[in-house]
C-alpha cells in the first residue's frame, strides 16, 4: 500500500496539487465542446457546409486518439512533466492558428493540432495512478474529474454567449487564455511523479502486446469507449438536433447542451465517495446500465411522438451520470492491469476511447438531416450503450475465471 504523497502547492519539487490535476483533466473537455454552439455561425463565416464544419469535432477526436498512443510511452520514457509542458505550448500555437485561419481548410488543420491538449487528460490520470493504488486512484480520479465537470457543463453556455456577443473567434481567445493559465500552473506546481524508464522508445512500444493480450485491459477499455461513445455521438449530433430539429438559438443550445455534465459531476462525486468501499467493477457495471437507461428512455419518448428539447437534453443527464461512474473507475482498472505501464495504458486506453468517439461523432453528424430528426443519433447512442454493458460483463466473467469461481 502506497503512503499518501507529500504535496505542497506551487512547489514543483513535490507531486501536483489536486487543483492542478483538476485544471489539466478539464482542458480536453473544454477545448472539445466550448465552441460547439458556434458551429452554425462558423459554417457561414467560412462559407462551407455544416457537415464540413462538423469535422472540427471528428478530426479533433481522431487526432487526439492517435496522439494518445504516443503520449503514454513518451511520458513513461521522459517523465510526465516535460511531455505536458511541451504539449500545452504547442496547443497555444495551434489555438492562435484557429483564430487567424483564412479558410476552413486552414482552420481544420490547426483544429487537429489543438488535439495535442489530450496530453493534459492522459497524463493527469497517469500522475494519479503514479501516486495511488487502484481503488484509491479511482477515487482520486473521480474527485479530479468531478471538480472539473462543472467547467464542461457551463463552457458551451459561455461559448454561446461569447459567440452571440463578440463572434466565434472570442471562444478561441478564451481557450488561449485558459491554455496559458494551465501551462503556467503546470510549470509552477507539477513535480515529476513517474520513475523514468531506462528503456528506449522502441522497447517502450514493444510492451504494447503486454496490454493488448490482456482481456481485462480490453474489457475496461471497451466499457469506457462504448459508454463514452454515446456521449461523443451526442457531441457530433446534439448541436444539430438543438439548432435544426428544435430551432434553438446558439445561446439556448449552449444552455441545454451542458445537461450531461450535470450527471457527470454527480457520477464522479459518487466515484470519489464509494470507489474504495464498493470497488471499481461494481461502479462501472452500474454506470453502463444507467447510461443505457437514459438513451433508451429518450428514444421511447421520441417514438411515442413526445420528443422535446427538455426530454432530449434532460435525459442526457443519465448519459453523463453513467459516464461519471464508468470512466474514472474503468480508467483506474485499465491502469492497474499492468501498473508499471500506467502511462502507456492511459494513452492506449484513451486512444481506443477517443478514436471510437471520433468515428461515432462523424457518423452522427453525417446521419442527421432535417427529415430524420433525432432518430439516427438516438439509435447510434443506444447501440454503443448496450455494447458498454456487454464489455463490462465480460470483465466480470474474466475476473471470476481468474478467481477460479
Amino acid at each position: 500500500m502506497k503512503q499518501a504523497p507529500v504535496v505542497r502547492f506551487l512547489d514543483r519539487t513535490t507531486p501536483p496539487h489536486i487543483s492542478t490535476l483538476i485544471l489539466l483533466a478539464g482542458m480536453s473537455a473544454i477545448v472539445m465542446n466550448m465552441f460547439l454552439p458556434s458551429l452554425p455561425k462558423m459554417t457561414d463565416h467560412f462559407q462551407t457546409d455544416y457537415s464540413i464544419m462538423q469535422l472540427s469535432v471528428a478530426l479533433y477526436l481522431g487526432v487526439s486518439g492517435a496522439l494518445q498512443v504516443v503520449l503514454g510511452p513518451l511520458s513513461d520514457k521522459f517523465g510526465r512533466r516535460p511531455v505536458l509542458l511541451t504539449g500545452l505550448f504547442v496547443f497555444l500555437l495551434a489555438t492562435l492558428g484557429c483564430i487567424f485561419a483564412p479558410s476552413v481548410e486552414v482552420f481544420l488543420f490547426f483544429r487537429m493540432c489543438q488535439a495535442v491538449v489530450a496530453v493534459a487528460m492522459v497524463l493527469s490520470r497517469a500522475a494519479v495512478r503514479d501516486m495511488f493504488e487502484q481503488d484509491q486512484a479511482a477515487s482520486m480520479i473521480g474527485y479530479v474529474t468531478m471538480g472539473m465537470a462543472v467547467v464542461p457543463m457551463v463552457s458551451p453556455m459561455f461559448g454561446g454567449i461569447l459567440d452571440q456577443q463578440f463572434g466565434w473567434q472570442a471562444t478561441f481567445w478564451a481557450l488561449f487564455l485558459l491554455g496559458a493559465l494551465t501551462l503556467w500552473l503546470t510549470w509552477a506546481d507539477l513535480g515529476e511523479t513517474a520513475v523514468k524508464s531506462g528503456k528506449t522508445l522502441t522497447a517502450q512500444f514493444k510492451e504494447y502486446p503486454e496490454l493488448l493480450t490482456s482481456p481485462r485491459f480490453w474489457g475496461y477499455s471497451l466499457a469506457a469507449a462504448f459508454c463514452s461513445g454515446a456521449f461523443f455521438a451526442y457531441l457530433g449530433g446534439g448541436p444539430f438536433v438543438g439548432s435544426v430539429v428544435f430551432g434553438m438559438s446558439p445561446f439556448w443550445v449552449g444552455i441545454y447542451f451542458g445537461a450531461p455534465a450535470i450527471g457527470y459531476f454527480f457520477g464522479n462525486m459518487l466515484t470519489g465517495i464509494y470507489a474504495q468501499t464498493v470497488g471499481v467493477n461494481k461502479l462501472v457495471t452500474i454506470g453502463t446500465f444507467i447510461n443505457a437507461f437514459g438513451v433508451t428512455l429518450s428514444l421511447v419518448i421520441f417514438l411515442l411522438g413526445f420528443g422535446s428539447p427538455l426530454s432530449f437534453f434532460g435525459l442526457m443527464t443519465f448519459v453523463g451520470l453513467g459516464n461519471g461512474l464508468v470512466i474514472p473507475n474503468a480508467t483506474a482498472g485499465m491502469l492497474s492491469v499492468r501498473p508499471h505501464l500506467a502511462g502507456t495504458a492511459s494513452g492506449l486506453g484513451g486512444a481506443i476511447m477517443i478514436g471510437g468517439g471520433a468515428a461515432l461523432s462523424a457518423l452522427a453528424g453525417a446521419a442527421l438531416n432535417e427529415t430524420t430528426g433525432a432518430f439516427p443519433l438516438l439509435y447510434i447512442m443506444l447501440a454503443t450503450s448496450l455494447a458498454a454493458v456487454v464489455s463490462m460483463l465480460a470483465v466480470l466473467y474474466r475476473e471470476r475465471q481468474i478467481a477460479g469461481l
